[in-house]
Protein backbone atom coordinates (compact mmCIF):
# COMPACT_ATOMS: atom_id res chain seq x y z
CA UNK A 1 0.00 0.00 0.00
CA UNK A 2 1.21 3.14 -0.75
CA UNK A 3 1.94 6.16 1.55
CA UNK A 4 -0.46 9.18 1.75
CA UNK A 5 0.55 12.70 0.85
CA UNK A 6 -1.20 14.43 3.77
CA UNK A 7 -1.91 17.91 3.62
CA UNK A 8 -3.06 20.12 7.27
CA UNK A 9 -4.42 23.73 7.32
CA UNK A 10 -2.12 26.36 7.10
CA UNK A 11 -1.57 27.66 11.07
CA UNK A 12 -0.80 31.15 9.66
CA UNK A 13 -2.28 33.18 6.81
CA UNK A 14 -0.70 35.81 4.91
CA UNK A 15 -1.86 38.82 2.95
CA UNK A 16 -0.08 40.75 0.24
CA UNK A 17 -0.41 44.43 0.39
CA UNK A 18 1.19 47.14 -2.31
CA UNK A 19 2.06 50.26 -0.02
CA UNK A 20 3.89 53.31 -1.10
CA UNK A 21 6.65 54.30 1.31
CA UNK A 22 9.02 57.04 0.74
CA UNK A 23 11.98 56.61 -1.41
CA UNK A 24 15.04 56.84 1.51
CA UNK A 25 13.23 54.39 3.27
CA UNK A 26 13.11 52.48 0.57
CA UNK A 27 17.30 52.84 0.18
CA UNK A 28 17.70 51.59 4.10
CA UNK A 29 15.62 48.72 3.71
CA UNK A 30 17.63 47.44 0.42
CA UNK A 31 20.75 48.41 2.40
CA UNK A 32 19.80 46.57 5.21
CA UNK A 33 18.66 43.23 3.60
CA UNK A 34 21.76 43.02 1.94
CA UNK A 35 23.57 43.23 5.05
CA UNK A 36 21.51 41.25 6.62
CA UNK A 37 20.85 38.71 4.25
CA UNK A 38 17.10 39.02 4.89
CA UNK A 39 14.37 39.64 2.52
CA UNK A 40 12.82 43.13 2.28
CA UNK A 41 9.13 41.41 3.10
CA UNK A 42 10.83 39.66 6.31
CA UNK A 43 12.62 42.63 7.63
CA UNK A 44 9.18 45.21 7.16
CA UNK A 45 7.40 42.06 9.05
CA UNK A 46 9.47 42.18 11.78
CA UNK A 47 9.80 45.86 11.87
CA UNK A 48 5.64 45.92 12.01
CA UNK A 49 5.67 43.65 14.76
CA UNK A 50 7.93 45.46 16.25
CA UNK A 51 6.10 48.87 16.13
CA UNK A 52 2.69 46.86 16.94
CA UNK A 53 4.43 45.63 20.31
CA UNK A 54 5.89 48.72 21.22
CA UNK A 55 3.01 51.23 20.21
CA UNK A 56 1.30 53.44 23.03
CA UNK A 57 -1.65 54.88 21.37
CA UNK A 58 -2.68 58.33 22.88
CA UNK A 59 -6.08 59.65 22.22
CA UNK A 60 -6.68 63.24 21.74
CA UNK A 61 -8.60 64.87 24.58
CA UNK A 62 -8.57 68.19 23.92
CA UNK A 63 -9.28 70.35 20.41
CA UNK A 64 -6.72 71.92 19.42
CA UNK A 65 -6.99 75.60 18.54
Amino acid sequence: MKEKFIVTPKTTRSVTMTIRIDSELSEKLDELALKSKRSRNELINLSLRYAFDNLEFIEETEEKP
